[in-house]
Protein backbone atom coordinates (compact mmCIF):
# COMPACT_ATOMS: atom_id res chain seq x y z
CA UNK A 1 0.00 0.00 0.00
CA UNK A 2 2.88 2.69 0.96
CA UNK A 3 6.38 2.60 0.19
CA UNK A 4 8.80 4.66 1.69
CA UNK A 5 11.74 6.50 0.48
CA UNK A 6 14.69 6.30 2.93
CA UNK A 7 16.42 9.01 0.33
CA UNK A 8 14.15 11.45 0.87
CA UNK A 9 15.35 14.31 3.09
CA UNK A 10 11.35 14.55 4.60
CA UNK A 11 10.99 12.73 7.89
CA UNK A 12 8.66 9.14 7.48
CA UNK A 13 5.70 10.66 8.85
CA UNK A 14 5.37 13.58 6.43
CA UNK A 15 6.21 10.68 3.64
CA UNK A 16 3.54 8.18 5.18
CA UNK A 17 0.91 11.38 5.32
CA UNK A 18 1.45 12.32 1.94
CA UNK A 19 0.64 9.24 0.52
CA UNK A 20 -2.12 8.64 2.42
CA UNK A 21 -3.21 12.11 1.09
CA UNK A 22 -2.26 10.86 -2.33
CA UNK A 23 -4.63 7.40 -1.95
CA UNK A 24 -7.78 9.28 -0.26
CA UNK A 25 -8.10 11.90 -3.11
CA UNK A 26 -7.33 9.50 -5.54
CA UNK A 27 -10.72 7.45 -4.02
CA UNK A 28 -8.43 4.11 -3.44
CA UNK A 29 -9.21 5.04 -0.01
CA UNK A 30 -13.47 5.20 -0.14
CA UNK A 31 -14.94 7.30 2.52
CA UNK A 32 -15.57 5.45 5.97
CA UNK A 33 -13.16 2.96 5.35
CA UNK A 34 -10.86 1.41 7.60
CA UNK A 35 -7.58 2.63 8.09
CA UNK A 36 -5.07 -0.03 9.13
CA UNK A 37 -4.07 0.17 12.85
CA UNK A 38 -1.26 1.92 13.97
CA UNK A 39 0.14 -1.98 15.08
CA UNK A 40 -0.20 -3.20 11.88
CA UNK A 41 0.95 -0.43 9.44
CA UNK A 42 3.82 0.27 11.86
CA UNK A 43 4.65 -3.61 11.58
CA UNK A 44 3.89 -3.68 7.58
CA UNK A 45 6.24 -0.53 7.03
CA UNK A 46 9.02 -1.90 9.66
CA UNK A 47 9.02 1.99 11.42
CA UNK A 48 8.29 2.88 15.30
CA UNK A 49 4.12 3.15 15.59
CA UNK A 50 4.67 6.23 17.47
CA UNK A 51 5.46 7.55 14.04
CA UNK A 52 2.39 6.15 12.60
CA UNK A 53 0.51 7.61 15.08
CA UNK A 54 1.85 11.07 14.43
CA UNK A 55 1.03 10.88 10.72
CA UNK A 56 -2.16 9.88 11.56
CA UNK A 57 -2.57 12.93 14.01
CA UNK A 58 -1.95 14.74 11.33
CA UNK A 59 -4.08 13.56 8.55
CA UNK A 60 -7.19 13.70 11.08
CA UNK A 61 -5.78 17.53 12.13
CA UNK A 62 -5.81 18.04 8.20
CA UNK A 63 -9.44 16.35 7.64
CA UNK A 64 -8.53 13.64 5.89
CA UNK A 65 -9.50 10.74 8.43
CA UNK A 66 -11.24 11.01 11.60
CA UNK A 67 -10.75 8.90 15.11
CA UNK A 68 -13.52 6.81 16.72
CA UNK A 69 -12.68 5.75 20.77
CA UNK A 70 -12.06 2.30 20.96
CA UNK A 71 -12.73 1.13 16.94
CA UNK A 72 -9.72 2.96 14.99
CA UNK A 73 -9.37 5.76 12.50
CA UNK A 74 -11.94 6.45 9.06
CA UNK A 75 -11.61 7.89 5.84
CA UNK A 76 -13.68 11.11 5.95
CA UNK A 77 -15.51 12.35 2.87
CA UNK A 78 -13.08 13.31 0.05
CA UNK A 79 -15.22 15.77 -1.66
CA UNK A 80 -14.48 18.89 0.16
CA UNK A 81 -10.78 17.74 0.53
CA UNK A 82 -10.36 17.51 -3.08
CA UNK A 83 -11.76 20.76 -3.87
CA UNK A 84 -9.28 22.46 -1.38
CA UNK A 85 -6.13 20.53 -2.87
CA UNK A 86 -7.10 22.14 -6.71
CA UNK A 87 -7.68 25.50 -5.02
CA UNK A 88 -4.13 24.67 -3.35
CA UNK A 89 -2.93 23.96 -6.45
CA UNK A 90 -4.73 26.79 -8.25
CA UNK A 91 -3.10 29.34 -5.76
CA UNK A 92 0.52 28.07 -6.39
CA UNK A 93 0.16 27.82 -9.95
CA UNK A 94 -0.85 31.70 -9.82
CA UNK A 95 2.58 31.99 -7.88
CA UNK A 96 4.66 30.80 -9.99
CA UNK A 97 2.80 32.52 -13.06
CA UNK A 98 3.50 36.02 -11.10
CA UNK A 99 6.91 35.25 -10.45
CA UNK A 100 7.84 34.12 -14.06
CA UNK A 101 5.75 37.70 -15.43
CA UNK A 102 8.17 39.19 -13.22
CA UNK A 103 11.07 37.63 -14.85
CA UNK A 104 9.80 38.39 -18.34
CA UNK A 105 8.02 35.27 -19.18
CA UNK A 106 4.80 34.94 -21.69
CA UNK A 107 2.14 33.50 -21.35
CA UNK A 108 2.52 31.82 -24.52
CA UNK A 109 6.31 30.68 -22.57
CA UNK A 110 3.81 28.96 -19.59
CA UNK A 111 1.47 27.13 -22.20
CA UNK A 112 4.67 26.01 -24.10
CA UNK A 113 5.89 24.84 -20.93
CA UNK A 114 2.47 22.68 -20.02
CA UNK A 115 2.46 21.95 -23.53
CA UNK A 116 5.54 19.71 -23.13
CA UNK A 117 4.47 18.22 -20.01
CA UNK A 118 1.93 16.59 -21.63
CA UNK A 119 4.45 14.65 -24.19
Amino acid sequence: MIILDYKDARPIYEQVVEKFKVLILKGVLEKDGQMPSVRNLAMELSINPNTIQKAYAELERQGYIYAVKGRGNFISDRAGLLDEKKEELKGRLRELYREGKELGMTKADFSECLDRLEE
